[in-house]
């Protein structure tokens, strides 16, 4: 008997959906920041063994959109309504309401199973938990409520355990070699676009998008050529930085960490360049996969 389905992660920003993901797999697959919306498109990461394969989904955190890039983010967490055989729907202790009721109201009428994930618990009390758990005892009572810390890994491996229970039988969706259905050129724009949202502030790291133009693979090292985009000249000129010093320090962190990443010597060249308004652009927003 073989095992095999879409676990589908969703939930408000910033409650670990990432996190979780990366903590099943044992990779950091999905970048991970505190920033709100570091997530912008649906990841699926992949859980092989010989019995089953679990197709997990990471999802952009919910939001009401604001602008065209964030509508589509959302369209990545609709499609999730779409194939999903287990629902995981994150939230934290002091976590606000969802973002958008149309995404709890869908998951209250769902007949697919509904895992309510309550994480970060490390960062709360007793008292707190009990109370957290019997409001979402309300909200969803067809769910199943686990508490856990996923950066800790805590109750994490009781979770996956339901998960594979749950899981329907089938044959496998994807090569059971694959980590992910992106490839490199996706993770190296992702691992460039983690050091921005880490070094830089404000709007910048929202105003940005990554485009691998090349990616060599040679025996002892891979040779990347990136391009950054922003949507306005005093953007490029912050990115850039006083005598190029931002921009060097972001090329630095990325492929430290790609270079963990891929275990293999990273060549990196980055360059900025100006694409105005590019997260209203219809065309630009194709053009950059969130279509």
């Amino acid at each position: 008997m073989h095992k095999s389905g879409y676990v589908n992660i969703i939930g408000n920003p910033n409650v670990g959906k990432s996190t979780l993901m990366n903590s099943f797999l044992g990779e950091d697959l999905s970048i991970m920041t505190p920033k709100a919306q570091t997530t912008r498109h649906r990841i699926l990461g992949l859980l092989n063994d010989e019995n089953y394969q679990i197709v997990f989904s990471d999802t952009p955190g919910i939001i009401q959109p604001g602008y065209a890039l964030q509508e589509h983010m959302m369209d990545f967490v609709q499609s999730t309504f779409e194939d999903a055989d287990i629902f995981l729907f994150l939230t934290e202790p002091t976590e606000k309401p969802i973002k958008d009721e149309r995404f709890l109201q869908k998951l209250q009428n769902t007949k697919v199973p509904v895992l309510l994930i309550i994480n970060k618990i490390d960062l709360t009390d007793q008292q707190t938990l009990e109370k957290v758990v019997a409001h979402w005892g309300e909200q969803l009572p067809n769910a199943e409520i686990y508490p856990i810390s996923a950066l800790n890994d805590f109750n994490t491996e009781v979770l996956l355990d339901r998960i594979l229970e749950l899981l329907p039988e089938g044959p496998a969706y994807f090569s059971k070699e694959e980590l992910s259905d992106k490839d490199e050129r996706f993770f190296v724009s992702e691992m460039i676009r983690e050091q921005m949202l880490k070094i830089y502030s404000k709007e910048i790291p929202y105003a940005v998008q990554v485009e691998v133009e090349e990616f060599k693979e040679e025996e002892k090292i891979i040779r990347i050529r990136s391009i950054i985009y922003v949507e306005r000249d005093t953007q490029k000129s912050i990115v850039i930085g006083h005598q190029g010093k931002m921009i060097k320090r972001t090329g630095t962190d990325a492929r430290i960490r790609m270079e963990a990443f891929f275990k293999k010597k990273v060549f990196l060249e980055l360059f900025v360049k100006v694409r105005k308004n590019w997260r209203q652009s219809e065309d630009q927003l194709k053009r950059f996969g969130y279509r």
